[in-house]
């Protein structure tokens, strides 16, 4: 409701600073949330406004008490999670000064901790990803503070190891996107297969990756690093010479049988991805397999139950042959096993 002579603007403002005197708890700032629900979703052009207003307020978080800068920290917490506020309101807490006094990480603890009142850790990552903030979390410690183990340790002490799981896992993608980045520079260059393969030795230890891992990121890194021919019956052939070449980097991550499935999955889906490559499939596998990267068992054991859904029939088609094949060499092994015996 308008106030005699006033706006509505001039209304939210009121609202915002009545909210300084309300309770300390997450009822009375709820239903003030409420409030500027309403009054955003019936006036949508204050929307822009009210965001504004909220990122200069945070602005200037020292120039409040403790307790009602917790006040306005679980009302952003609520508002965010309703979808009244946008993530990009944090990028007032990364002020040098904020930041510095401690006062921004404090601030986001009580922030955090009243959005994961409201919804769970999917749609916090979703509200931060969106607007770029995934990756800009470490900016609320000073700069000798900004570590993972840091990170976690404060927000796990503070009760948000949701938080800190989050962290760590954008460190990790973070961490996957730079070595994918550099696997590509090297293998572009052409540099020596073993150093290759020692650079991705040193980096899954150093990170900690999995095998399973790492294969899909060899096998991204390695067919981003040409640019292929537009025709079908070239790109096949470009494709075999290509993995011909670095088969032996391929081989030296799937020594397990799970590993080998994750490429052949990833062969699979990228095959399906890019549809220039949809006949190059069987090709491919028959390559690797050659080449002593996939076993029979685990290309059976693909073809058997653990492809996916896409291009399935076409790519199972494919296989067909080569799989009876594999069957029938399987079974004559076996046959003169026995007769040795």
């Amino acid at each position: 409701m308008l106030t005699p002579g006033g706006t509505l603007s001039d209304d939210m403002t009121r609202t915002e600073f009545c909210l300084f005197k309300a309770q300390e708890d997450m009822e009375t700032m709820q239903a003030y949330a409420q409030v500027f629900n309403k009054l955003i979703r019936r006036y949508k052009y204050l929307e822009k406004g009210f965001q504004e207003e909220i990122k200069k307020l945070l602005l200037f978080l020292k120039g409040f008490t403790e307790s009602e800068r917790n006040k306005l920290a679980m009302l952003a917490g609520i508002l965010l999670a309703n979808g009244n506020l946008s993530a990009a309101i944090l990028s007032s807490l990364f002020n040098e000064n904020l930041v510095k006094e401690g006062v921004s990480a404090c601030f986001a603890v009580k922030l955090f901790k009243s959005w994961f009142s409201e919804k769970d850790i999917n749609s916090v990552s979703s509200g931060l990803r969106k607007v770029g903030m995934d990756s800009r979390l470490m900016e609320l410690f000073p700069a000798n503070k900004r570590s993972c183990e840091h990170f976690s340790k404060y927000f796990t002490d503070a009760g948000l190891p949701e938080l800190s799981d989050f962290a760590r896992n954008q460190q990790s993608i973070g961490a996957r996107k730079e070595l994918q980045k550099e696997l590509e520079e090297q293998i572009s260059r052409g540099d020596p297969l073993k150093d290759i393969i020692l650079y991705v030795r040193e980096e899954i230890q150093k990170n900690n990756i999995s095998e399973q891992m790492m294969i899909g990121l060899i096998w991204a890194s390695v067919m981003s690093s040409v640019e292929w021919n537009k025709k079908e019956e070239l790109v096949t052939e470009q494709a075999i010479k290509l993995l011909k070449q670095y088969s032996p980097l391929l081989k030296a991550f799937t020594s397990q049988g799970l590993s080998e499935l994750t490429l052949l999955l990833k062969i699979q889906e990228y095959c399906y991805d890019n549809i220039e490559f949809m006949k190059a499939f069987q090709k491919i596998v028959v390559l690797l397999y050659k080449a002593d990267v996939l076993s029979e068992e685990a290309i059976l054991k693909w073809y058997n139950d653990a492809h996916v859904a896409k291009g399935k029939s076409v790519f199972l088609e494919q296989m067909k042959k080569f799989v009876e094949w594999l069957k029938n060499a399987e079974e004559e092994s076996e046959s003169e096993e026995e007769e040795a015996d």
